[in-house]
This record gives C-alpha cells, sequence and structure tokens, in this order.
C-alpha cells in the first residue's frame, strides 16, 4: 500500500509541475542554492482626472519587474525590454519612469483635442522569472496597452541570462556555426505540422514570411524540453491569427547543439 500511495503522490505531482511550465514556481526543486536573488518592484500610477473611476475606466500604468541582487546587467536588460515593448516608432524611452510621463502625456494631449470623447488609456507591463539554475536564469517579458484606435497591443518575449558569463545568451551561443539552415528545415517541419499545412503548402496567402518562406525569429525561451519560439500578433500572421508557438525538442536538434552550452543540462 505504501508503494502504491508513493507512486500515485509523484505521478500528480509532476502532472502539476507540468501545467506550471513557463508560470515562476515557488517550489524548491526548481531553483539551486546559488541562483541570483531579487524582488518584484511594482508600479501603479493614474491619471490625474481619475479620481474615484476604477482602474478600467481612466488612464493607468501597470509595471511589475523583478530587480536581481548585484545584477546590473540583467537589471538593465529587463528594463530595455519593458521599454521596448511598446515603443513609438521603434524609439524607447531612457527610462520606465519618463515612458510612464509619455503615456500620459499622450493621454492628455488627446483628452485636449477631443474633451467629449468617452476613453480610456491603459499600459501594463510586466518582468518574470521562470526558471533559474545554476548557470541560467530565464524571464518572460510581456505586457497589454490600449491608446485608442480599433483595439489594443499586446506583446511576449523572453530572455535567457548566462549567469556565469553574465549576459543574454542568443542561439549563436547554443548552437554550433552553421546550423541556420538546419534549424530552419527542422523548424518548418514542425511549423507546417503544427499549422496542419503540407510539406509543399504555400505561405503565400496567410502569413508574413519575406519572400513567402519560412523564418525563424530570435523571441525565444530556453526550457528543459526545449527552444520555444513565440511569434507576436502582427509578426507572421495577421491580427486575427494571433500568436504563434512553436516549440522544438532537444531530440531533434541534438546534433546542432554547441557541447557544454547552458542547455547541456537538458540533452539525453
Amino acid at each position: 500500500m505504501k508503494t502504491s500511495y508513493l507512486f500515485y503522490f509523484i505521478v500528480v505531482s509532476f502532472a502539476f509541475a507540468s501545467c506550471q511550465w513557463g508560470v515562476p514556481s515557488k517550489q524548491k526543486d526548481t531553483t539551486s542554492a546559488d541562483t541570483l536573488s531579487y524582488t518584484y518592484k511594482n508600479i501603479h500610477e493614474r491619471a490625474a482626472d481619475c479620481g474615484n473611476k476604477p482602474d478600467s475606466a481612466c488612464a493607468v500604468v501597470t509595471i511589475k519587474y523583478p530587480v536581481f541582487t548585484g545584477q546590473k546587467k540583467l537589471n538593465d536588460s529587463i528594463t530595455q525590454k519593458i521599454r521596448g515593448l511598446f515603443a513609438m516608432d521603434g524609439q524607447p524611452d531612457s527610462t520606465i519612469e519618463l515612458m510612464n510621463k509619455a503615456f500620459f502625456k499622450s493621454y492628455n494631449d488627446l483628452k485636449k483635442t477631443e474633451p467629449k470623447l468617452a476613453m480610456y488609456y491603459k499600459l501594463n507591463s510586466y518582468a518574470k522569472v521562470i526558471l533559474q539554475d545554476s548557470s541560467l536564469t530565464t524571464l518572460e517579458v510581456g505586457g497589454d496597452t490600449y491608446q485608442g484606435g480599433a483595439h489594443g497591443a499586446a506583446a511576449t518575449f523572453f530572455i535567457n541570462w548566462d549567469t556565469k558569463a553574465n549576459k543574454d545568451l542568443t542561439l549563436d551561443d547554443i548552437f554550433t556555426a552553421g546550423y541556420e539552415e538546419k534549424l530552419r528545415t527542422i523548424a518548418e517541419s514542425i511549423f507546417r505540422k503544427d499549422e496542419k499545412l503540407s510539406p509543399t503548402a504555400s505561405l503565400a496567402n496567410d502569413y508574413f514570411f519575406k519572400d513567402n518562406k519560412f523564418a525563424l525569429n530570435d523571441n525565444f525561451l530556453i526550457s528543459p524540453v526545449g527552444l520555444k519560439f513565440f511569434y507576436n500578433s502582427y509578426e507572421i500572421k495577421p491580427y486575427a491569427g494571433g500568436t504563434t508557438t512553436l516549440i522544438i525538442p532537444y531530440s531533434s536538434i541534438k546534433s546542432l547543439l554547441r557541447p557544454g552550452s547552458v542547455v547541456s543540462k537538458y540533452i539525453k
């Protein structure tokens, strides 16, 4: 009876952990003893005319992100990602404080030109720790905003931080030289299967790939099971098509991976 109970407990625990993939975990077994320490910073600002109105009825900025102890480069990388999420004309403000001021200025300027317009503005941004071990810290950075128009905007990006090299990892850091076309071919096969496309179906009508040729972006997450690539809305599909997630298991790219890289511990 004890053996049966133990087996049942392990199965249930594993299933629960799997459902939490991509969400910061508080369980001790997901973080080793020598990981980076951090605390979350919360920012919540409302427009001057909000009064007693709820957040859903006025202009509001809400931001939450981790600040790591003694890790300036990592902290700068996180705030830079946040500032760049919804930057106008691709030019992010130099600080989060200036970004918030620009947001409220845009709201006040519109209110002056359209005083009777019933409107609300919002800017929600976040960064959250997904996983830590002795060599890697991964984070998700994202949010959504509405500043008038038919619909708002949302975006999600990732940071894969090499804690020993003190840098954000690129694909070149984890793959051997000359990997690009082989990786693209493997990824396209998975993409077509996920999208229920035949190997020869055209990508011209429903996708925005350059020259109608499948391509990977550089927005990826290193996970224990594989590389997770994420395409935001409008990136490869129209707004109605939503976002696209592509997971490439390590088993399919094992021969392309650089020996001794941070993903080596996940290879069996």
